[in-house]
Parts: structure tokens; C-alpha cells; sequence
């Protein structure tokens, strides 16, 4: 991913605004634009969702099939996700191998959904050492204008609660749903000078000085955390995202539900 590039003009323009605590869109500092789902949007993955979160458009697809656990891991399921940045969804994607930005998104999306247990993986193993179900998550952004975090995390957990385990198939019985023991959500932030903004759109994650993303469960606990970029966050602000998060993530939550 290339660094994209913004005039000084519409620089100055966000900052002005930010100080007087408006958003260049108008929305509230803690507010989300608007959101759509749409599950079950490709027929031949065991589960799917497209998302669109304002601008930003991302489809999430679940395909599964049976392998081997990993050795420290006998008796569990095995999750891997993938992101593809491609290039037609934004200037500043390029073709070929997943670059830092790509690999970040899907350690991120990966790691709320395992911190969280979301998949309960020992019900996905088949006969312990031997053979388990192995969950392929993908990620393709179609369009971006900001917060791919939250977009495709959102368009994750959605797919994997459509998701059917495709027992019949493989000669294992009826097929049945994927074992599911949490829903959680992930918001993420931007901080432009003194400024916390959820839901960043594009424009302003280009100005921002850091980025803070935060997971929690149904129970109003905290699962995961990634800071980004180059700036800071005081421990007080930390704790006024996270405040925060757990206000959002309940809207977000019946959005998804």
C-alpha cells in the first residue's frame, strides 16, 4: 500500500473543524456512518457477508475443509485469515503479495476473533491429532474510504455467524452450524492533535497522529488491543476509548444480531 496523499488545504480544513469539535461530514466525534450487512452473498462459501460501513465496502467469505491441527494444538479447529487489498478498491493498493497494511488487517481481525473465543475450536476437531476443521476467513476490500478495521472485522463476524459446517459432505452426518460462544466487536479510533474520532473516514485517517483499535465481548470485557501509527495515546485517553468502545460496541453488537 502506497502512502496516500492530501493537500494542506483540506488538511487545515479537518483541523479547524476538530477544534471547534465537528467532523468535515458532520457526524458526532463518537458517531459511525451508516451500515449495511448482507449475509449469505456468496452461494458456494460455507458462510458469508458483505459489509458496507459508508463508503468502505468489504466481503468476508468462510470456507472450510478437513486437514491436520497444528501440534501444540491437537484437539482444536484451526482459523486462518486473509485480507486482499485490491487494487481497483483504492489508488493506493497495489497487485501482488500481501504488504505490511494487508498483513496488519488480518492479524488484527484474527486476533479479536481468537482472544475473544468467538469459534469455540475444540468443537471443530474431529478426532484428536488426526484431523480437525480448518476455517479459511477471507477478506476482499471492493472499496475503501477508512476504518477497514472495523469494516471487515464487522463483515468477519457476521459470515462466521452464517457459517455451516459442511459435515454431509465429508461423509460426517448432517451439516450443522459453526460452534459459536461469543460476539464480539471491535471499534477503532484516530486521534488527530486532541481529538478522538470513531469510525475514521479515509480523509481523516490520513491526517491522524495515532490509531487505537479495541475488541470486547458481549460481557463488557476486553479481549484485544493494536495500536497504530506513529503517535501517542495518554494512558487517561486509553482509558476514555475503551470507555467509550464498550458504549459503541453495543449498538454495533444489535447491528450485527
Amino acid at each position: 500500500m502506497s502512502e496516500p496523499i492530501m493537500s494542506e488545504i483540506k488538511k487545515g480544513h479537518i483541523h479547524k473543524l476538530l477544534s471547534t469539535g465537528k467532523r468535515v461530514d458532520g457526524r458526532a466525534l463518537d458517531e459511525y456512518r451508516p451500515i449495511s450487512i448482507e449475509t449469505n452473498y456468496i452461494e458456494s462459501a460455507q458462510g458469508s457477508a458483505r459489509v458496507r460501513l459508508g463508503n468502505t465496502d468489504v466481503l468476508v467469505g468462510v470456507k472450510m475443509e478437513v486437514g491436520t491441527p497444528f501440534s501444540d494444538t491437537p484437539d482444536r479447529g484451526v482459523l486462518t485469515t486473509n485480507t486482499e487489498l485490491i487494487p481497483l478498491a483504492s489508488p493506493t493498493f497495489e497487485a501482488g503479495p500481501p504488504d505490511a497494511g494487508a498483513i496488519e488487517l488480518a492479524r488484527v481481525i484474527d486476533r479479536g476473533i481468537r482472544e475473544s473465543e468467538m469459534i469455540d475450536l475444540k468443537k471443530l476437531c474431529i478426532k484428536e491429532g488426526e484431523e480437525v476443521w480448518i476455517n479459511f476467513l477471507d477478506i476482499y476490500v471492493l472499496d475503501y474510504d477508512g476504518n477497514l478495521f472495523d469494516a471487515c472485522f464487522l463483515g468477519a463476524i457476521a459470515a462466521l455467524r452464517t457459517t455451516m459446517v459442511p459435515a454431509k459432505e465429508n461423509d460426517m452426518g448432517e451439516d450443522y452450524p459453526m460452534p459459536l460462544s461469543h460476539l464480539p466487536i471491535q471499534t477503532t479510533v484516530v486521534k488527530i492533535e486532541n481529538s478522538i474520532l470513531f469510525d475514521p473516514t479515509l480523509d481523516e485517517e490520513k491526517v491522524a497522529d495515532a490509531r487505537l483499535t479495541v475488541t470486547t465481548d458481549e460481557n463488557g470485557d476486553l479481549r484485544a488491543m493494536q495500536k497504530g501509527l506513529a503517535g501517542a495515546f495518554t494512558l487517561d485517553e486509553v482509558k476514555q476509548v475503551i470507555d467509550m468502545s464498550l458504549r459503541v460496541s453495543k449498538d454495533l453488537r444489535n447491528i450485527v444480531g
